[in-house]
């Protein structure tokens, strides 16, 4: 039953029993002024066959436009198989148990998903998660400090080119605990990061380095050479990765001569939908000499008594599990739900599919890119190689042409002219592998027709 409200006489009952006069009185530790004096923006309550009515008429505001925006939230194909298996009750109810061997499914899916994880990224160690990738990548670089104490004393490098909503959250997230990040441009014919950029922190005392592949622009960066770069100047390597990408591209624990310390990104390509901006989940692994440095719970794999193979909680670097000052960090948690999804999403697609999805991504990308610049006046910015999202540059304001593409029911893009200013009239668009020949058709075809009449 979705809703069970309190009657009048529960709420009675339940202020008897704990001896509380009246609703009031629980909160009276909180001064008069700080409480909330009522809702005036709150319409009257209404019937909840009305409700629901109000609630469909809201989602369908939402629309179903035809989309091709990336930015960090993807729109790939998710087998039918994967939610009906996710919300069943054994699945949909079942959360990290905080005691160790409550759920061994749960504990067995959960070591499922962080082998698949490792495996992905060609690390040793996973969490079991975050909330987002942002977040992860605000969790990666503390991290970072911890395991590199004394190096830096938390400057790290932060590219231009790391989308820009995940370098603000790392602001908000780490400011007051002492990481400056640097800035590091990035090329403005090739959308890489500079590498000349690197030169002006040699010998500096860099704590980490961050290398987002693809980066916001979907250009690949030029990873062997920064990581070899950090390494040599005593930084950790914080790789911010797409997961599906990692299908086709060298695993961050490849990089360079050493690879990757640290990887992080969002796991929300992995099976689930773009449901108006989440719930997401952070994914985060890394070497294992950084295993006790790692926020959140690592689900082991052991024998019982009798020999019988069991999973259980094996480090629980949470504030909860009576760590509480020594807690690695006190808002990470797992976002089960989501991970369940993502770990029956990559079984049910295994290695191939994946690989499919990733190749059919970068082939569409590719198609759109070509039929959108043979529109006059419209280009590509960047000549680097690039994964499923490009930027292109159009001859009118993005934000205008968005707007009229919206109508015809297309969502276009990402306008980067609010955070990219000198890139000029620039669009970050996106195709992944359930776009069709007809969809890059009608996109190209609408988008010449709204450039004619602007």
């Amino acid at each position: 039953m979705p809703f069970i409200p309190h009657t009048e006489t529960d709420v009675a009952e339940m202020l008897a029993t704990i001896g509380a006069p009246s609703i009031d009185a629980l909160f009276g530790e909180i001064p008069a002024e700080l409480r909330c004096q009522g809702l005036s923006q709150v319409p009257p309550r209404i019937a909840e066959m009305d409700i629901a009515r109000l609630m469909q008429a809201r989602a369908a505001q939402d629309g179903t436009l035809l989309n091709f925006c990336g930015a960090g939230a993807y729109e790939h194909h998710i087998p039918a198989a994967v939610w009906e298996i996710a919300t069943r009750g054994e699945f949909y109810s079942a959360y990290t148990p905080y005691q160790a061997e409550a759920s061994q499914g749960t504990l067995q899916l959960l070591y499922e998903y962080q082998s698949m994880m490792c495996a992905l990224t060609g690390m040793e160690v996973s969490n079991a998660s975050l909330y987002d990738g942002a977040s992860a990548l605000a969790e990666a670089l503390l991290m970072a400090v911890r395991a590199n104490p004394g190096v830096g004393d938390g400057r790290v490098l932060m590219p231009a080119a790391v989308h820009p909503y995940y370098r603000e959250v790392v602001g908000s997230i780490t400011e007051a605990q002492g990481i400056q990040p640097l800035p590091l441009a990035f090329d403005p014919a090739s959308g890489q990061t500079a590498l000349d950029s690197l030169k002006a922190h040699e010998g500096q005392g860099i704590t980490a380095v961050v290398i987002a592949q693809p980066n916001f622009f979907g250009v690949l960066e030029d990873v062997d050479a920064i990581t070899d770069w950090a390494h040599a100047n005593g930084a950790l390597v914080v790789a911010l990765v797409n997961p599906v990408s990692l299908a086709l591209l060298k695993p961050p624990g490849e990089w360079g001569t050493k690879g990757a310390d640290i990887v992080c990104g969002d796991g929300q390509p992995l099976g689930a939908p773009l449901s108006s901006g989440g719930p997401y989940f952070g994914f985060l692994t890394a070497r294992q000499q950084y295993v006790r440095q790692m926020p959140g719970r690592i689900v082991g794999r052991t024998v019982d008594l009798d020999g019988k193979p069991g999973f259980t909680l094996t480090l629980q670097a949470r504030e909860q599990h009576i760590r509480r000052s020594k807690a690695t960090s006190n808002i990470c948690t797992n976002q089960g739900l989501l991970v369940t999804a993502a770990t029956i999403h990559m079984s049910l697609l295994g290695p191939d599919g994946l690989e499919s999805a990733a190749a059919h991504s970068l082939a569409n990308t590719a198609a759109l890119v070509a039929k959108l610049t043979a529109i006059p006046g419209v280009e590509a910015v960047f000549s680097g190689a690039r994964f499923h999202e490009a930027v292109i540059r159009l001859p009118q304001a993005p934000a205008i042409v968005l707007a009229r593409l919206a109508e015809a029911g297309i969502f276009g893009g990402f306008d980067l002219s609010a955070h990219y200013p000198e890139l000029g009239h620039a669009l970050l668009v996106c195709a992944t592998e359930t776009r069709t020949e007809a969809d890059l058709d009608r996109y190209a075809d609408t988008l010449r027709d709204v450039l004619a009449t602007c």
